[in-house]
């Protein structure tokens, strides 16, 4: 137990959506969208606190009647708008609360399992001595085009099976994992000795239009 890691979860979340209105607070499946992560995050046996930096009223309000273990913290005044970088709300966070490692994720992604949580942090802690931080991807075998239309991954007189196209690799935003001293280093949650964690797809659709909502919730109640 004395080596134990602490591993603190960030779930940053602001009170306006630009796109889905009341996005975080929205009922989703009969409760709060925000919650569907955050009971996930809470029931982790691996996650030992869970930080939620926001600038909602509402939002505080929220979490703090219903989740005792979760901490609340009130965005600053120089932090607030649409344009201030994540990195900074997250570089301020993790000056006020010391951990081995930084799981950050967002409320929008409500299909990621608790399960999959848990195991991107095994492979870290496994691998550490190798890579300093982790990033979630989906992949991805299709013919994909440059915005002038030329191929990126095929050649198209050359018509192949898309499983046999070389892989193409997103980052979907829902697990970052990473230390203090990487973060600092390179001012940014993506290190620079990465491992990319391969997801489902399924687990890792955002909510970050109307349309999206619709069909995360849809797929929440079937899975």
């Amino acid at each position: 137990m004395q080596n134990k890691k602490t591993v603190i979860a960030l779930m940053p979340m602001k009170g306006e959506s630009e796109r889905v209105y009341n996005k975080n607070m929205r009922l989703f499946n009969g409760q709060p969208l925000c919650s569907v992560m955050l009971d996930k995050l809470c029931a982790s046996s691996l996650i030992d606190k869970v930080i939620v930096n926001t600038d909602s009223v509402e939002i505080k309000a929220f979490i703090e009647s219903r989740y005792k273990n979760v901490v609340v913290i009130e965005r600053p005044s120089h932090l607030l708008g649409h344009d201030v970088s994540m990195n900074k709300i997250i570089g301020h966070d993790i000056d006020i609360f010391p951990a081995d490692l930084y799981l950050q994720t967002h409320s929008t992604n409500p299909l990621l399992t608790l399960q999959t949580i848990d195991a991107a942090v095994e492979k870290l802690m496994t691998d550490k001595e190798n890579h300093d931080s982790l990033f979630s991807v989906t992949k991805f075998q299709t013919r994909f085009y440059h915005e002038d239309g030329s191929a990126l991954n095929h050649d198209p007189e050359v018509l192949i099976k898309t499983q046999d196209l070389p892989a193409l690799y997103e980052e979907n935003s829902c697990i970052y994992l990473f230390t203090k001293e990487a973060f600092y280093k390179n001012k940014r949650r993506i290190g620079s000795s990465p491992m990319m964690f391969e997801m489902e797809p399924i687990e890792a659709v955002d909510i970050d239009v109307e349309d999206e909502f619709i069909l995360a919730e849809k797929l929440f109640k079937v899975l």
